[in-house]
């Protein structure tokens, strides 16, 4: 076997691979968003996607390995739904309602069956020290601080009234969402969203 054919075998294994990670991980986050990543395991995982348990093993390595990817692939996920569409919306205000809107639209379309992955997620960590907690806290202030640079950019422009404070618009933002995430799920009440859309104009008010 020349050097060229075995480098083509490793290619073909490795794109394999990535493409068995890629479809475990898909599973993955939506059964987290169900039932949390502490009682996912790698058997559940494995028989969902009709693979061996040490198939799915050597893949992550270990259930910390798994959940640290599974996060960071529901973020993939979540920036795709929430926050790319509104790229080519201006900046200032109306890219602000644009990601605040586009966050609803990703919660009431189930975009994970469980609602907010990531509040779902820090919902379970928050008092649970380590490296998965530690990820979690990472995402959900990558989007705190995408939400106050928003703001920030709304008020210097004008669109909203110059003595706002963008911290605490994100503030009011994130804590709507969260409500929004408790009620769609827990009571089953659709109509929160259109109450959602009616907050936001108030927060959004110029």
């Amino acid at each position: 076997m020349n050097s060229s054919s075995a480098a083509s075998r490793e290619d073909g294994r490795r794109a394999r691979g990535d493409l068995t990670r890629g479809a475990v991980l898909a599973e993955a986050i939506q059964v987290a968003s169900e039932q949390g990543l502490a009682d996912m395991s790698i058997g559940q995982l494995a028989s969902a996607a009709g693979l061996s348990k040490s198939g799915v093993a050597t893949l992550f390595g270990s259930k910390e390995a798994l959940q640290l990817a599974v996060i960071d692939h529901a973020r993939e996920v979540f920036v795709s739904a929430v926050i790319t569409p509104c790229r080519d919306v201006p900046s200032g205000g109306e890219r602000l309602r644009a990601v605040a809107l586009s966050w609803l639209r990703y919660s009431q379309n189930r975009v994970f069956r469980g609602g907010c992955f990531f509040l779902a997620a820090a919902t379970e960590f928050d008092s649970q020290p380590g490296p998965v907690r530690d990820r979690i806290a990472e995402c959900l202030r990558e989007w705190d601080d995408y939400l106050v640079s928003c703001a920030k950019a709304a008020v210097s422009s004008g669109q909203l009234r110059r003595d706002a404070d963008p911290q605490q618009l994100g503030f009011e933002l994130f804590a709507l969402f969260a409500a929004v995430n408790t009620r769609a799920l827990l009571y089953g009440d659709e109509a929160v969203y259109a109450q959602a859309e009616e907050s936001l104009r108030r927060i959004l008010a110029g």
